[in-house]
């Protein structure tokens, strides 16, 4: 338990000392909460663990982080079993959210994808989708950013390759985000 703490803390060292990412967090902030502030969509989605954090965020944006407000125009793209399923067994998953993408699109939205690795055919297929509809892209990874970073204009690249230690991360990214774009959006 200590050498896993240890190792989260050497995490958190490298993030808080990243300082390009950083700016590139507040960066995403600000065009997530313009974009909802106007109505228009924010996209979330991922496999996995990421799916579970996709669900996590859009909770927390749809109802509430921390204030009563309005909700937001957040859609968790990997939570309608039905579409993930049909599409995925009658057409192939790899498109299962660039589908949702073209369904959801809005000029001036945004669609966040999250990928561990940065190579998830279904996460990296969405963000090229949504840049071909006019909507701005978020990725969420690991330190290299993987094949997503080609199609995100903003990488949120944490420092560390382990998986776990990945989605540790991000939670700790998306939760500063949430409370900033709920502030922002009230």
């Amino acid at each position: 338990m200590r050498e896993h703490i240890h190792e989260n803390l050497r995490n958190l060292s490298r993030l808080l000392e990243d300082s390009e990412l950083l700016v590139r967090v507040e960066k995403a902030i600000t065009i997530i909460s313009d974009c909802l502030n106007d109505g228009l969509p924010l996209l979330v989605f991922g496999n996995g663990g990421s799916a579970s954090d996709s669900l996590h965020i859009s909770g927390e944006l749809v109802g509430r982080f921390n204030l009563d407000r309005k909700g937001l125009n957040v859609i968790c793209l990997n939570s309608n079993v039905t579409v993930l399923t049909a599409w995925s067994n009658d057409v192939d998953f790899e498109t299962v959210f660039s589908r949702q993408v073209e369904a959801h699109k809005k000029k001036g939205g945004i669609a966040w994808g999250l990928t561990t690795s940065g190579n998830s055919a279904s996460v990296v297929n969405a963000l090229k989708a949504a840049q071909t509809y006019g909507m701005a892209t978020v990725a969420m990874t690991g330190s290299n950013g993987g094949k997503a970073r080609n199609f995100a204009d903003v990488l949120l690249n944490v420092p560390s390759n382990v998986t776990p230690r990945i989605q540790e991360l991000h939670l700790l990214v998306y939760h500063y985000m949430c409370e900033v774009i709920e502030r922002n959006c009230s």
